[in-house]
């Protein structure tokens, strides 16, 4: 089974990728969690530069994303997924639509078709949208340590970041059964046992993973 987590900065979607995650070790589950851009030695490059480049335009700021999304889906996802894991990954293909699309004003159209190219056509079995307005995410952010002398996208403008907001609803509306939108506002532990039993619904219909003990 392939699991996508999306949402805005500060959305929460990172803390419930390794909820889940958890949740399914603990359940004898092999399991993999992936960070997007990241988690191969390219994608932590294309990582720290994009965190750190102030000049990066949004065409090109895209085709490094979906670098890095190419490397990690043919070294470390397709593989795992192969022999068996269920892989859980911190944004996907979904990110780039609402942040490169709906944020910096990208074509959707060539965006999916790169999203295509990079990935080879995989898509997630589930993807779970943790919806929480974009002023109130950015918020959380800013209560945050930030890494000094680095660029975020949390530090662009609201305005962006309502943009990717509405781009990902817009996904979800427009979306198959994958999609699952849970309202990120809502206490931690309650989230998390909305996707566990989401996670453990579409396991027994016998998605790519394995069912959890018990």
């Amino acid at each position: 089974m392939f699991i996508s987590f999306e949402g805005g900065d500060g959305s929460g979607k990172t803390t419930q990728a390794a909820a889940v995650e958890r949740r399914l070790r603990e359940a004898g589950v092999p399991v993999l969690l992936v960070q997007e851009p990241g988690s191969t030695g390219l994608g932590m490059h294309l990582r720290d530069w994009l965190k750190r480049d102030m000049s990066t335009v949004p065409m090109a700021e895209l085709l490094l994303f979906e670098a890095a999304r190419a490397q990690l889906v043919a070294e470390v996802v397709r593989p795992a997924l192969a022999a068996g894991r269920t892989v859980i990954a911190d944004r996907f293909i979904d990110s780039t639509l609402a942040y490169q699309g709906y944020g910096r004003g990208l074509d959707l159209s060539l965006i999916r078709t790169l999203n295509d190219a990079a990935t080879g056509g995989l898509t997630p079995d589930l993807t779970v949208l943790l919806d929480v307005e974009a002023g109130d995410a950015i918020g959380r952010v800013a209560a945050r340590a930030a890494d000094s002398g680095r660029r975020k996208f949390e530090d662009l403008p609201i305005d962006f970041h309502q943009r990717v907001v509405a781009g990902f609803k817009e996904l979800a509306a427009l979306g198959d059964q994958r999609w699952l939108v849970l309202n990120g506002a809502r206490s931690e532990s309650a989230i998390a046992d909305d996707v566990w039993a989401a996670v453990t619904a579409r396991l027994r219909t016998g998605a790519r993973g394995q069912r959890p003990g018990g």
